[in-house]
């Protein structure tokens, strides 16, 4: 059930990841840096706070507290990604910081317990929380960009009105196995 979980969240990543992706190939750089207001956070800043938290949650994932000493998160609210390259530097930095530790985890020490900020949680419960976290950060990603390009956005899983024919093709398969993100790639 352990590696079941494990392979299976880490598509569930791999899938968000993809879709912040497909979300920045459609930009052009001065769209990281839009915010809708001086309140609102730009995609520049969700990547930065997203990199932020994960170096910070990831690194020494088994053997120390989630929230590092040297992370300075009201600093990851601010305009410090200055260009593109940076932003795409940062985001696969976290990403790979991610990946290494989840590929750390392993039968043997399954059962480690990780604290994040002095609370305990069990390794299912600290990926969990971080899924989530960054699920909902994409998807911001997502609703940004969505707003930037307006009609010339193009939709990164099933095209408006075309439902029925993705439905089609996967019951046309029959049931089978696979990640429910395979054919949206």
């Amino acid at each position: 059930m352990e590696l079941e979980y494990l392979n299976s969240i880490k598509k569930q990543f791999e899938y968000y990841k993809s879709v912040g992706e497909k979300t920045f190939d459609q930009l052009d750089e001065d769209d990281f840096f839009w915010q809708f207001n001086e309140e609102s956070n730009s995609i520049a800043i969700i990547v930065n706070h997203i990199w932020g938290n994960m170096k910070s949650r990831w690194t020494d994932f088994l053997t120390s507290d989630g929230e590092k000493e040297w992370r300075n998160r009201d600093l990851e609210f601010e305009s410090v990604i200055k260009t593109k390259d940076e932003l795409l530097s940062k985001w696969n930095d976290g990403w790979k910081c991610l990946f290494d530790a989840l590929n750390s985890v392993n039968r043997e020490n399954f059962e480690t317990e990780i604290f994040i900020r002095n609370q305990a949680h069990s390794i299912l419960e600290a990926i969990n929380r971080q899924y989530a976290h960054y699920s909902y950060h994409v998807g911001q990603i997502v609703y940004v960009g969505r707003m930037i390009k307006g009609t010339e956005w193009k939709s990164l899983t099933i095209p408006k009105g075309k439902s029925s024919e993705f439905n089609k093709t996967k019951f046309s398969k029959g049931k089978h196995d696979g990640h429910f993100s395979d054919d949206l790639k």
